[in-house]
């Protein structure tokens, strides 16, 4: 029960915004997104009197950034007034149950079932089609796949 809230809001913000592509939603949710030196930490998203952000290593690859926007984006939604503290290098596995969910979010908005149902006649692996997707393979377990025949 706790895996749907994450999986069924990045279903619902793919229909209403017609893409999954997070820096898009954010754009026309009106979230400012800066590319900015953080050193170490991949990102964060914060929120001001009601002016939210999200705030993007510069310095990682762009098919990281990706996924950073994503998860971020999912704090945005699931977690609006908490500003997240910032994700750092190697943190995948976080425990904290608001970074877990922000995963599950941004897996899901990167890896739509759709994108998955091209791949079920091959071989492919989900670590192959999280690649491909820019999902790192640390967090592509959290993927969630409604079954069809």
């Amino acid at each position: 029960m706790a895996y749907l809230i994450p999986r069924n809001t990045a279903i619902k913000l793919i229909t209403k915004y017609g893409t999954n592509c997070p820096f898009e939603i954010a754009r026309q949710k009106g979230i400012t997104i800066y590319f900015e030196s953080l050193g170490g930490s991949f990102g964060y998203y914060a929120c001001y009197k009601r002016i939210q952000s999200i705030h993007i290593n510069d310095s990682i690859n762009e098919a990281l950034q990706k996924f950073v926007c994503a998860h971020e984006l999912g704090h945005s939604i699931l977690h609006k007034n908490e500003n997240t503290p910032f994700l750092k290098r190697n943190t995948f596995f976080s425990t904290n149950k608001i970074e877990l969910e922000a995963n599950k979010f941004a897996v899901e908005l990167l890896i739509p079932d759709e994108f998955i149902y091209e791949f079920r006649d091959t071989r492919v692996t989900i670590k192959e089609v999280a690649q491909k997707f820019g999902v790192p393979e640390e967090v592509c377990h959290l993927k969630k796949i409604d079954h069809i025949d």
